[in-house]
């Protein structure tokens, strides 16, 4: 019987860290000032447009998966949704993701922790980045990512962060990872492991030692190709 120990942070009624107060990179609401086909008359709040915004940033999404979060999951109770000018949006949030491009590092700290989540796969840990929208979401990724290893037996823990900490690390705040065991390992072997590989990537990790709290990678810069 295939089998994931609790970790850090399962539980969505009692989470296991208070996000700390940090120095946040705030980042404006974008504007639409491009006239074209559609009524520009009418305009996109606030809180859709910060959607839009740090969805495209995020750099997991495409087009058509924005057009249907927005439109169909995030604001699909309001009627006042005009689809064209969240399309074009959308297309204006990646135009200027395109040309922000150009200005980053060669290597940007998303590429380090790609490159952290790999080495963890290959030492046994299934690791997974934008693993649902809670916790328990992403342990049950976690699950069925053991349950259909072609080696279970060679699997030795788990980590993941989901997409509401996508948010947060987007808007500039630390990334929280989950992690825990699996058969006979142990929690705090599996958090050393994150935390020796994230180190040794070159990120900045706090974590204090025990399942009780999740790790948090520090000062990421959130640049994401």
């Amino acid at each position: 019987m295939l089998a994931l120990l609790p970790g850090c942070g399962v539980s969505e009624e009692k989470p296991p860290v208070k996000l700390e107060p940090e120095k946040r990179r705030l980042f404006k609401t974008p504007e639409l000032k491009e006239k074209s086909s559609v009524d520009m008359g009418k305009q996109l709040d606030a809180e859709l447009l910060r959607e839009i915004d740090w969805h495209v940033r995020a750099g997991f999404y495409d087009k058509s998966d924005l057009m249907r979060i927005i439109c169909e999951e995030i604001f699909y109770e309001r009627e006042d949704i005009d689809e064209a000018l969240v399309s074009k949006a959308i297309d204006s949030q990646f135009a200027t993701l395109e040309e922000k491009k150009k200005t980053w590092p060669a290597v940007t700290d998303c590429d380090r922790l790609d490159s952290v989540f790999a080495a963890l796969n290959k030492r046994g840990i299934i690791a997974l980045q934008n693993a649902g929208n809670t916790q328990s979401d992403g342990f049950e990724d976690s699950l069925y990512e053991l349950e259909e290893h072609p080696d279970p037996a060679s699997v030795v823990g788990y980590c993941f962060y989901h997409s509401q900490d996508l948010e947060r690390v987007v808007g500039g705040y630390g990334l929280y990872l989950a992690f825990g065991p699996t058969g006979q390992s142990k929690g705090k072997e599996i958090g050393n492991i994150v935390r020796e590989e994230l180190q040794k990537a070159g990120l900045k990790v706090e974590w204090d030692g025990t399942t009780n709290q999740r790790l948090i990678v520090r000062d990421l810069v959130w640049q994401r190709r």
